[in-house]
């Protein structure tokens, strides 16, 4: 025990003198942070009572929020926005690096200046300026978060407010635990003054929807704002839903521990309701790039710990996001002379609408149909080795998209659920900046949504907005398809694909000369052919 205290007293004796810590000087000082470097000397190493590893800060630096700011496609897609808006290049950085360096942009919004993105790339630069701006969204971020407006449009777009120090060294960190004297004192002496304390909030789907909300100004030629975008919805499609009743963002995304565990590794006591810090959601595209190009990211987590973080991802994608089943299978109606006719019904497992959050994301329907010889007659919705789908107009043509459809007939059909973007003067976008609304929003509806009372800022846009057959139960798609005087029986193969980003969303970047753009579009076409996943899959005979 001895020996113990001794290497924990060296530890937070090392730790005290870490100099990134903002000491909190004043009461009434402004916000500070710390990098999560000083958080995971205490919440890693940690065993469930079974003994299986609890490390909260092993789990945090493979996730997607670990990299916030160091994800290639934010960086070119950044680069783009204030290329194509010279003249707003400062408030496009700014706007950008609300959610993927927040502690760069909450500094500086407390200066009262404008936070800037470039200033700190490279990341392996001999810039000395990167350590907040590298850590994305760090564990002090999400912890001193006030409830204050939470779930409210004033804290949306990561405008949250950061809770003042009530006392010197008494800057308050939220927990979903109520914490004993000995433990605050430990983490108050090791991080210079931040304080554990129990807040209800953390465990609220509000604190998760301030940056899970995101509405974008769209800007005109002249720099003037010609619209407002509702970009990333999730938070809002929830609330619509019936899973308010049912589930939490976090239920989700940061899976519950079924025994007790510790949150800390100096002397934590075994509790039960202890969440893991993976945040497992769609991106698994972005945590292989992460691992592939790890050197040129200046990634901190192991190619291993992001491989894991991706399969898990996948697993989860396949487990717990839709399901599709194939109906009334059987000779087409007259007209169609030795042809098949079925239906696929595809469901939405999910909260908020499938694929959800940046409009990049696309799910689509491929559709195999085989003769009695095992022959392909029929096929709709297949990839190409590049990352496009075969048949999808946006694909070919940028100008262009893929309406939705009740029925398919050709195999130049396929069905795709997305959101299509649309400029001030009505042509299809993929700048986020340009845009102003939505020309198509298909997205697969989460269970008690309803699409005829949801607001215009969550609303299913285009020809699903009249098709009866697409509600909050599923979507149903009927198959008319020729089988070429092939003989059966025809056995029928149904996959719903998805994309966290679809080819078009990549190479629009191609055109900009611009290191940022040009080099995610390398590692997009070096990825081409794992950019994909089956969520789920059917089959039938007849």
């Amino acid at each position: 025990m001895r020996a113990r205290f001794m290497i924990c007293a060296v530890m937070l004796a090392t730790l005290s003198v870490h100099p990134l810590l903002h000491a909190a000087e004043d009461a009434d000082s402004k916000p500070q942070f710390h990098t999560s470097d000083r958080c995971v000397g205490c919440h890693n190493g940690m065993k469930t009572a079974s003994g299986a590893d609890f490390s909260i800060g092993m789990d945090w630096r493979s996730s997607i929020m670990a990299n916030s700011s160091r994800d290639p496609y934010w960086q070119a897609s950044v680069r783009r926005e204030s290329l194509d808006h010279p003249e707003s290049k400062a408030k496009v950085e700014n706007d950008c690096s609300n959610c993927h360096m927040p502690i760069v942009h909450l500094s500086a919004k407390a200066d009262g200046k404008q936070a800037e993105v470039f200033s700190h790339l490279p990341f392996n630069s001999d810039n000395k300026n990167n350590d907040e701006a590298v850590d994305g969204v760090s564990c002090s971020v999400c912890h001193q978060i006030s409830k204050t407006g939470l779930g409210t449009r004033a804290t949306f777009n990561g405008e949250v407010q950061i809770d003042r120090a009530p006392a010197k060294d008494e800057r308050p960190e939220y927990g979903p635990f109520e914490i004993d004297a000995g433990h605050k004192r430990v983490m108050q002496s090791s991080t210079g003054g931040f304080m554990p304390m129990e807040a209800a909030h953390i465990r609220d789907s509000a604190l998760c929807g301030s940056c899970h909300t995101l509405y974008t100004q769209a800007i005109g030629k002249d720099g003037k704002e010609v619209g407002v975008l509702p970009e990333q919805m999730p938070y809002l499609e929830w609330q619509h839903s019936d899973y308010p009743a049912r589930s939490t963002c976090q239920s989700c995304h940061m899976p519950e521990l079924h025994e007790a565990s510790p949150i800390t590794a100096v002397f934590g006591q075994q509790r039960l309701g202890s969440r893991r810090h993976v945040f497992v959601a769609a991106n698994f595209l972005m945590q292989r790039m992460l691992s592939n190009f790890r050197g040129d990211l200046s990634v901190e987590a192991l190619p291993a710990e992001l491989s894991a973080a991706a399969d898990r991802t996948v697993t989860f994608l396949q487990s717990e996001t839709a399901r599709v089943s194939i109906r009334d299978i059987g000779p087409a109606s007259s007209g169609l002379a030795g042809g098949l006719q079925f239906e696929l019904f595809v469901e939405n497992l999910g909260g908020h609408k499938l694929p959800t959050a940046y409009p990049s994301r696309r799910a689509w329907l491929h559709v195999t149909v085989f003769n009695d010889k095992g022959a392909k007659v029929f096929e709709s919705g297949a990839l190409n080795k590049d990352g496009s789908i075969v048949g999808n107009d946006n694909d070919a043509d940028p100008t262009r998209f893929e309406p939705h459809y009740r029925e398919i007939t050709s195999p130049e059909q396929v069905e795709i659920y997305e959101p299509i973007l649309e400029d001030s003067e009505h042509h299809v976008t993929t700048g986020l900046l340009a845009a102003v609304g939505y020309l198509k929003d298909n997205r697969l509806l989460p269970s008690g949504f309803n699409k005829e009372t949801a607001d215009h800022d969550i609303a299913v846009v285009g020809e699903a907005a009249q098709d009866a057959d697409f509600t909050d139960k599923g979507s149903l798609v009927r198959y008319s398809v020729p089988t070429n005087g092939a003989t059966g029986p025809f056995h029928v193969e149904a996959e719903l694909m998805y994309q966290p980003i679809g080819f078009r969303w990549a190479h629009n970047l191609k055109p900009y000369d611009a290191a940022e753009p040009k080099r995610f579009v390398e590692y997009y076409d070096a990825m081409s052919a794992a950019n994909a996943v089956v969520l789920c899959k059917a089959q039938a005979t007849q």
